[in-house]
């Protein structure tokens, strides 16, 4: 390295020394400045790069959120879709149990009640028996009177005399016990008669020659027939009892 060399006069000017240090230190601060720009534009950039990875996390983590919620909300709905099958199942099968069920009636009680001589006229003993029967109908729903009038006379003469006699039944329950009309069901045959459970079975193990027994008196058999799926819309502060005396709960 050249350094300054004493003169003439003596030791090289001050002034003369400094500009030399200048000289050998000014590229060195120009080179320094130019690191500190690199290095500020790299600070800058990786702020700038660090700042759009964070949105992009940020936005990133929104579209998750958002798709979480998404599928939350679907699994709720599928949950309530599959629980509104469920429900609509149960009622179909309830539907269907109730149309099945609309047209079964069951034999809860009978009664038969006698006429003397064929004549339309109900006899106090007969009235009891009507009297008792309408009794333990009071309230109560889903049931029909099946009646079936009887007399020995034959062909048409006993079938009208059996009508006779029908009509006289269903004008005493409407007129003194308020049965509803639709609530009796009656047929008149005369001197024909039903084949009884009995006689069914003799036929059923080859008895085919047993026949229901001969009409002999004149009568109105009545059948008290209940729906126990009408009947369980019945309703009392105390609850219940059906015809036969069985208390539903």
């Amino acid at each position: 390295m050249n350094t300054p060399k004493e003169g003439f006069w003596g030791r090289v000017n001050p002034f003369a020394r400094k500009t030399w240090v200048h000289k050998q230190v000014d590229p060195i601060k120009d080179r320094v400045s130019e690191l500190d720009e690199v290095n500020a534009k790299n600070a800058r950039d990786i702020k700038d790069v660090d700042g759009r990875a964070q949105a992009g996390i940020h936005r990133a983590q929104s579209s998750a959120d958002a798709a979480n919620q998404a599928a939350t909300a679907a699994g709720q709905q599928a949950q309530l879709a599959g629980s509104t099958a469920q429900g609509a199942s149960s009622h179909v099968d309830k539907l269907n149990g109730t149309v099945n069920g609309l047209d079964q009636y069951k034999q809860i009680n009978e009664v038969d009640v006698a006429f003397r001589g064929g004549q339309p006229i109900l006899s106090k003993a007969a009235r009891g028996q009507l009297d008792e029967l309408a009794a333990n109908l009071t309230g109560h729903q889903g049931y029909i009177l099946e009646l079936e009038a009887h007399s020995p006379a034959a062909g048409s003469v006993g079938i009208q005399s059996s009508q006779r006699l029908a009509e006289a039944v269903k004008r005493y329950l409407v007129s003194e016990h308020q049965i509803p009309v639709y609530r009796l069901h009656a047929v008149a045959l005369g001197n024909e008669n039903v084949q009884s459970a009995d006689d069914q079975q003799a036929q059923a193990l080859g008895d085919r020659d047993k026949k229901p027994a001969r009409v002999r008196t004149s009568s109105v058999h009545i059948r008290l027939m209940e729906n126990s799926l009408a009947a369980q819309e019945d309703t009392s502060p105390h609850g219940v009892a059906s015809l036969n005396g069985a208390e539903r709960p």
